[in-house]
């Protein structure tokens, strides 16, 4: 009898508890219901081109707050929003027309979707609303534009009002005997980097890059890797350098998957920082990266010279040559993995490399504009061989400093 009896407690104690724990599942997949409920969805895109306006629509599952502000140098609408769901193909996307000559869209940073409208000259904004739904139409987010000069515009900038960036990863404890690695996948949120014609993101391929490299360089037991972006949001240059210098980095490595004029050309490089680009192709290069933040819609009038242009003279030379020298470990031990490019060690003036005591390198992993760098860089083979070779060379430039401090 107390046999049964524990048992039949037993039982029914575990019976309450499944009860328990299918109520508490049921509540977190409630919850997760929710949230996922709460972003609200855009379903399109309509621009009106009339004679003295155009007017540019968003078509959306619910009302949002908005705030929008003009940028100039080159002109720019900006329309912060809530973090939304854009569920516009490619193939949906309306051509620009009238005032407006482009648009993008995208998490500019968490919690916080950035619409991004180029105009062709300086505009106003007559009129921004919300349009309740009537018979089969949605929520409308509407923006009417009209011409005028540019005084009117310059004396009518807005700044932006958004949350801090809230990055994933906090500064970083040095730990005995590891070294600081930044890696900073580029591109992210609004501002997708180069897209490929079979429809790859430069910025969803350089933050698989990084993930994968992270997790390789931490398996060593050797180093403490931080992310400057760990998800699909925006970080400006600037701010891209600030996080490589608040972890004290022995090493930032940027990653990128470009495109090209000739779609023929492919294969890694490596670019170090110069004042004089070593050749034509790396100035455009580093002038069309430098554009980042330009593309994201970021306000670079508040920034004081020092911040928006590190001078290259202030750069520390010890510097420059660690970054050349870690170049120079790393061309060869890519090279064993992946297809590189002729003169693959090359030199320009990249913002995100300028900080002035941390070693860095731009890690060009080929072109999505070339069909074979393009497969192999969505790979999980290809992204394999890229952080493998980056790992044994980051080995390798370590291991050669600890025996240069080690010897007499």
């Amino acid at each position: 009898m107390t046999t049964f009896g524990t048992y039949h407690s037993q039982s029914k104690n575990s019976t309450i508890y499944i009860l328990m724990m299918l109520a508490v599942v049921s509540l977190i997949s409630a919850a997760s219901s929710a949230s996922a409920a709460s972003a609200t969805t855009v379903t399109g895109v309509r621009i009106g081109d009339h004679a003295k306006s155009t007017r540019f629509v968003l078509d959306m599952e619910k009302s949002v707050d908005f705030h929008l502000f003009m940028l100039a140098d080159p002109y720019r609408v900006v329309v912060d929003l809530p973090s939304m769901d854009w569920n516009i193909s490619p193939g949906d996307k309306q051509k620009a027309a009238g005032l407006i000559q482009a648009y993008r869209y995208g998490i500019f940073q968490p919690g916080t979707s950035r619409l991004v409208l180029d105009v062709n000259g300086p505009v106003a904004v007559q009129k921004s609303f919300i349009l309740e739904p009537t018979g089969p139409a949605s929520y409308r987010l509407v923006i009417d534009l009209v011409k005028t000069n540019r005084k009117y515009f310059m004396a009518n900038l807005g700044k932006p009002v958004v949350k801090p960036i809230e990055y994933s990863q906090p500064v970083p404890i040095r730990r005995a005997g590891k070294k600081i690695i930044v890696i900073d996948p580029g591109h992210g949120g609004v501002d997708p980097g180069t897209i490929s014609s079979k429809g790859y993101n430069e910025k969803s391929v350089t933050l698989k890059a990084g993930k994968e490299l992270k997790k390789r360089l931490e398996k060593t037991g050797r180093y403490t890797v931080v992310l400057t972006r760990d998800k699909d949001f925006f970080i400006p240059l600037r701010e891209r350098v600030r996080i490589s210098r608040r972890a004290d980095a022995d090493l930032f490595i940027s990653l990128h998957a470009d495109s090209i004029e000739n779609s023929k050309i492919r294969g890694a490089t490596i670019y170090t920082l110069a004042e004089k680009s070593s050749d034509k192709e790396a100035a455009a290069l580093a002038a069309k990266e430098n554009k980042s933040d330009i593309i994201a819609g970021v306000d670079l009038e508040g920034e004081s010279p020092l911040l928006t242009k590190i001078l290259i003279d202030l750069m520390q030379r010890e510097t420059m040559n660690y970054s050349a020298e870690f170049a120079n470990l790393l061309i060869p031990e890519m090279g064993k993995q992946v297809k590189m490019r002729v003169n693959s060690h090359r030199f320009a003036g990249f913002r995100v490399l300028k900080a002035p005591d941390v070693p860095s390198v731009l890690v060009e992993m080929g072109y999505l504009s070339n069909r074979h760098d393009a497969d192999m860089l969505v790979s999980k083979k290809g992204v394999e061989k890229i952080a493998t070779s980056i790992t044994k060379a980051v080995d390798r430039y370590f291991a050669r400093h600890d025996a240069l401090l080690a010897s007499p």
